[in-house]
């Protein structure tokens, strides 16, 4: 059989023919990236900007009026009780003067009633502490046995740590009361029976062990009774202050746990709320929108060596858990989409991408809980493109 040269032409076009047909039927398979639903632990956070501060300040002001010797303490030196602070010269328009007597017993009285006050708070808070040590130790008991919630567990925590606090607050402004005692009645006694003052030099000591904060009063100078001399703390006896949004702020609860992130260190610090102020404040965004934000006060949960680089006012990032979910179904947020209203994801079966309306429950940064839609093991497409529609041919790729 002789064969011309239009039938080999048209035999070849027929097989060009033949060969597109075969491919628009069977097109390339798409590549794609593809994650697996699997099942774990979801922790639902508040990201939020925050500082360190040091928890218990105090500002040394001058008891009498006189003439202040030059202060000798720089920020940062580190003070004992027995420190000297400052030193003050009586001057002499006050020698006769007997309203600052009567003032200066004033003082005293009013001293005396605050140390009262302390000491008072002092023992309340041990009560309370004990109190709440008996409450966690049951409600410990019962988690271990299954027999209280989780939550139920959590607020004991919250409340032994938040008494155990209040102790040390309480103590704390005591010592503040002893010394605020101590100074009125030196100031007193600077009077003689005849009302005239012993001009002497009144000696300041501090009120409390840690370091100088600020010095308010540099150079010798005439201060008057209650001029702010030199403020006061301890570094390591630090708390976390965080503004969140008033619509997160309700959702956080009192001994939430949270990670400080990015605040120098190698590794994230942990630590607990202690407290959500029940007061908000409007703040301007970088952005020019008014916000109403609420301040969050947590404890580290960290010991002395791990904090002891941080200071006072020292910008931290916070993530504060407002929900965990321990046993849940998981797909990265970047295979989720919305189409008709509602959410999907597309599934790769059989080669092909499938899609799929799913029900969402808790999300964090990174993934989502699914509740209904998808089962375990599934494989999901990952930032799916416009060219993907359900029935397309895809290719799951290796990640690089």
């Amino acid at each position: 059989m002789r064969f011309s040269l239009k039938t080999l032409l048209w035999g070849t076009l027929a097989i060009a023919l033949a060969i597109v047909v075969v491919l628009s039927l069977n097109p390339k398979p798409v590549g794609v990236q593809a994650a697996t639903v699997r099942k774990g632990g979801l922790r639902e956070t508040v990201q939020e900007d925050g500082k360190s501060r040091i928890r218990e300040k105090y500002t040394v002001s001058a008891p009498v009026s006189g003439r202040l010797s030059r202060i000798e303490l720089n920020p940062g030196d580190y003070l004992t009780e027995q420190t000297l602070l400052a030193v003050i010269l009586p001057s002499d328009p006050a020698i006769l003067d007997k309203r600052a007597m009567a003032e200066a017993q004033a003082q005293v009285q009013g001293a005396e009633a605050a140390l009262m006050r302390a000491n008072s708070r002092v023992e309340q808070a041990r009560i309370n502490a004990d109190l709440s040590e008996t409450k966690f130790i049951r409600a410990q008991k019962l988690s271990a046995n299954r027999a209280a919630s989780r939550e139920e567990y959590d607020i004991a925590k919250a409340e032994r740590l938040l008494a155990n606090q209040e102790i040390e607050t309480a103590e704390f402004d005591a010592e503040i009361a002893k010394f605020e005692l101590k100074m009125a009645k030196a100031a007193l006694d600077q009077f003689s029976a005849d009302d005239e003052l012993s001009v002497q030099p009144f000696e300041i000591f501090s009120p409390i062990a840690g370091r100088v904060l600020r010095v308010m009063q540099e150079s010798s100078t005439v201060v008057g009774v209650g001029t702010p001399l030199v403020e006061l703390g301890d570094p390591s006896n630090l708390e976390i202050e965080i503004d969140v949004l008033s619509t997160d702020a309700v959702r956080i609860q009192s001994g939430a746990e949270l990670t400080i992130e990015h605040w120098g260190g190698g590794t994230p610090l942990k630590a607990n709320v202690r407290v959500v102020e029940p007061g908000a404040f409007t703040k301007v965004s970088s952005l020019g929108v008014e916000e109403q934000r609420v301040n969050v006060i947590a404890d580290f949960n960290e010991p002395p060596e791990r904090i002891a680089s941080l200071g006072d006012g020292y910008r931290v990032e916070a993530r504060i858990t407002v929900n965990e979910i321990e046993d849940a179904l998981l797909v990265p947020n970047s295979a989720l989409f919305r189409h008709d209203r509602k959410w999907h994801v597309l599934e790769v079966v059989g080669g092909e991408a499938v899609l799929k309306p799913v029900q969402i429950g808790l999300q964090n940064e990174e993934e989502t809980q699914i509740v209904t839609g998808l089962a375990e093991g599934a494989r999901v497409i990952e930032y799916p493109s416009d060219e993907l529609k359900p029935g397309t041919r895809v290719k799951v790729e290796a990640r690089r």
